[in-house]
């Protein structure tokens, strides 16, 4: 067991490795908070890849359902005449609303052709029938001058 009394050498040339590990902790405390905690997992199911897909059946569209308001407030459905109150019924028949709603696609379109001098509370009560309806696809005619 030798100690120095402190007598007789020289200079003492130990590193002082006490503040080297105060920081040292320091950083790893710092660098503990500011990791990013582990997400929770979430389960994903991923489509998987056919070998031989089927390909998709060839659709053509339906054939356009022609609306016309006339300006003695008259609808005729494909030149027929329809009272506004079993328009939503027919609406509904024609997207299969009661049975099983018809994607956009698959749906017909509604033309509608409208008189100048047809009241504009016709053309909105035609207008939310086939909203009620689930109508998607509504086109406006215009009338070709003849």
């Amino acid at each position: 067991m030798a100690f120095s009394a402190g007598g007789g050498s020289g200079p003492k040339s130990d590193m002082n490795v006490v503040p080297l590990i105060d920081i040292l902790l320091v950083l790893l405390i710092i660098f503990m908070v500011t990791a990013p905690t582990p997400a929770s997992l979430i389960n994903v199911t991923l489509p998987q890849r056919m070998r031989n897909p089927p390909p998709p059946p060839p659709t053509e569209p339906p054939p356009p359902v022609k609306l016309q308001i006339l300006s003695s407030g008259e609808i005729l459905i494909n030149g027929t005449p329809a009272p506004l109150s079993t328009l939503e019924d027919q609406f509904a028949d024609i997207t299969q609303v009661r049975t099983q709603v018809l994607k956009p696609e698959e749906q017909p379109k509604l033309e509608i052709e409208v008189d100048a001098e047809a009241e504009y509370e016709v053309l909105a009560k035609v207008l939310a029938r086939a909203k009620n309806a689930q109508m998607e696809k509504i086109a406006f005619v215009d009338q070709v001058a003849q």
